[in-house]
Order: structure tokens, then C-alpha cells, then sequence
């Protein structure tokens, strides 16, 4: 592979974000306040995608459950990725869409968030996950790309739509990833004010 290649990747991706920011800055901040309201009310959230994206629901709950850039008390998150037994008990009896949404019916309750992530926005067992969500007056924050799909078209006004305007897969899950740091460093703001230099 050839420098030039390997530079395309990393001037597309500063690309790609620089243009974004300002169409998805408003969607972040309002899916920060929704996770922020939550999370004070002592409510949690819960987290699904496929793939990369079911690493970004780990990366996610891990910097909640953690810390991200500062000391904290942990916050409540939860990844419905990690659990095998669960996933494949239910792939196996039910099926691979209801890996997800049998847990957020198990574990959510009204006021939890669930954080849908989907690059194409079309991922049915992340779908199925979203329509357990609404069933019990959960809000969603979706992470999509493309033109939303059909998770876009699902959500209430209630909810946050993040969609990366993006076709190219790597790149979306770039900027997700991007968008998830953004929120984990805004619900430590709201929790604690000021940088984490202050």
C-alpha cells in the first residue's frame, strides 16, 4: 500500500468531520441533554449496534462506567453487546433480530435512554431494539449514516437523530466515534462544569 492511499483515508475521514460538525453539533448536544436528564433522574443506558458498531456500544459504556477525561462517580450503562450466553440463547430459541430487544425489555425501564447505532440505519435487530425502546417510553439517541433508514424513520420527536452524511461505512463509524466522545465529554460538563483542566 502506498502512502498516498494511506493519506486519502486520513484526509477524507479530517474532511468528512470538518463538514459535519456543524450539521450533527445540534443533534449532539440535544442527545447530551437527553443522556444528562436521565442519568440525574438515576436512570441508565442502554446501547446496541452490530459489528463496529457493537464495539462503539462497549467504548461507550466503558467511558461512562469509568471515566473518560476526568475523576467521576461511575454513571449507569450498559452494553447489550457483550453477553453470549444471552445472544445466542436467543438468536438460537427466537431469532438474531430479537438479540437486542429482548434485553432492552428485560433491563429498560421508562426514562432510560437506549443508544441505537447503525451505520446504514437499517440494522433489523437494532430496529427491533428501538421499537422495545418506544414501547416503554424509553428515548432513543440513533446513530446512523447514509440517509438514516428505517431507525430515521422510527423516532418520535422525543428522540435524537444523528445521522452522518456519509455512504462510505468507515467514515460514518469514524465520526460516531468522534460523536461519542463528544457526548461523553459533555455529560461530564454538565455534571462538573468547566474543561478537565480547570
Amino acid at each position: 500500500m502506498n502512502n498516498q492511499r494511506i493519506l486519502s483515508h486520513f484526509h477524507e475521514s479530517a474532511e468528512l468531520k470538518i463538514q459535519a460538525s456543524t450539521v450533527l453539533a445540534p443533534a449532539i448536544a440535544q442527545a447530551i441533554e437527553l443522556m444528562f436528564a436521565a442519568l440525574s433522574n438515576g436512570n441508565k443506558i442502554l446501547a446496541c449496534g452490530n459489528g463496529g458498531s457493537a464495539a462503539d456500544c462497549q467504548h461507550f459504556a466503558a467511558e461512562l462506567v469509568g471515566r473518560f477525561e476526568r475523576e467521576r462517580f461511575p454513571l449507569p450503562a450498559l452494553a447489550l453487546t457483550t453477553d453470549t450466553s444471552i445472544m445466542t440463547a436467543v438468536a438460537n430459541d427466537y431469532s438474531y433480530r430479537e438479540i437486542f430487544s429482548k434485553q432492552v425489555q428485560a433491563f429498560g425501564q421508562a426514562g432510560d435512554i437506549l443508544l441505537a447505532i447503525s451505520t446504514s440505519g437499517n440494522s433489523g435487530n437494532v430496529m427491533a431494539a428501538v421499537e422495545a425502546a418506544l414501547e416503554r417510553e424509553m428515548r432513543v439517541v440513533a446513530l446512523t449514516g447514509k440517509d438514516g433508514g428505517a431507525i430515521g424513520k422510527m423516532l418520535t420527536d422525543a428522540d435524537v437523530h444523528i445521522c452522518v452524511p456519509a455512504e462510505r461505512t468507515a467514515r460514518i463509524q469514524e465520526v460516531h466515534l468522534t460523536t461519542i466522545h463528544c457526548i461523553c465529554d459533555g455529560i461530564d460538563v454538565a455534571l462538573f462544569g468547566g474543561d478537565v483542566n480547570d
